[in-house]
């Protein structure tokens, strides 16, 4: 069920996005927000914006006007690995893994800051080295063991299902200490179970404090774990409620539901 949310601070705002390409206008003075703390909706037909909405708050590509601002500092203008470092990372519509590598490896590789990033430090500090490899490993594997991915640790990516690379790509964040998930049709291609297990997760990582912002087209998914819902049409905002006030909008029924 959604929640009550009794920090009204916006974590996330976006005020008159607009990004076209060619002649189409693909978000058009679009604004939203995400309360600190918050399961925020963005729902709406093929086509409506969403995913370059997302796009454009993680600098994938950049507005052609607007601002966005995260925890009130301006971001548009950073690059993408310097957004995820401030705590808002992504994932994707269709899970993206490095599916040669383990799922350990793949959850190692998003750790930011390590000391073995740095060519001089890995002759000059072995010691911290060999000690953080140890602690991100096992930060690692409890992440893991928490979605039920522990045993495929030393499995290639590859060879997970579906729903098990949504799982493992969502579990990646976790590893960069997010205050922000953007999260991309996480029940898309998922079977009914595997769903019901995201979302109990997703429920659990916002009891730990963690933000969300989530497309997704599963209107179960969205109206059972939502505080707010955004509803983008034709590039433009068209709504924004509760779950109960967006189920009955007859203008989201319209153009979203085909009422």
């Amino acid at each position: 069920m959604a929640r009550e949310n009794s920090n009204s601070t916006s974590i996330l705002k976006a005020k008159e996005l607009s990004k076209s390409f060619g002649g189409i206008k693909a978000v058009n003075n679009v604004k939203i927000a995400v309360e600190t703390g918050s399961i925020t909706g963005l729902i709406g037909p093929n086509g409506a914006g969403k995913t370059t909405l997302f796009n454009l708050l993680s600098n994938f590509i950049k507005p052609d006007r607007g601002s966005i601002t995260f925890e009130d500092t301006p971001i548009h203008h950073l690059p993408t690995h310097e957004i995820a470092v401030k705590g808002v990372v992504r994932t994707f519509q269709v899970a993206r893994v490095l599916s040669k590598l383990s799922v350990l490896e793949n959850m190692l590789l998003a750790t930011p800051r390590q000391t073995g990033e740095n060519f001089f430090r890995i002759w000059f500090q072995q010691s911290q080295l060999r000690t953080e490899e140890r602690e991100n490993k096992q930060r690692a594997m409890n992440i893991l063991e928490s979605v039920g991915l522990a045993e495929k640790a030393y499995d290639y990516a590859g060879a997970l299902s579906g729903g098990q690379r949504k799982l493992l790509e969502i579990a990646r964040t976790l590893m960069t200490n997010p205050k922000l998930i953007l999260l991309d049709e996480p029940a898309a291609g998922v079977n009914p179970a595997l769903i019901e297990q995201i979302c109990q997760h997703v429920e659990r990582w916002n009891q730990q404090g963690i933000s969300f912002l989530i497309i997704e087209h599963n209107m179960d998914v969205i109206m059972s774990l939502c505080d707010r819902v955004w509803v983008l049409a034709e590039g433009t905002n068209l709504a924004v409620g509760t779950p109960t006030e967006i189920q009955n909008n007859e203008r989201v029924l319209e153009a979203y539901l085909g009422k």
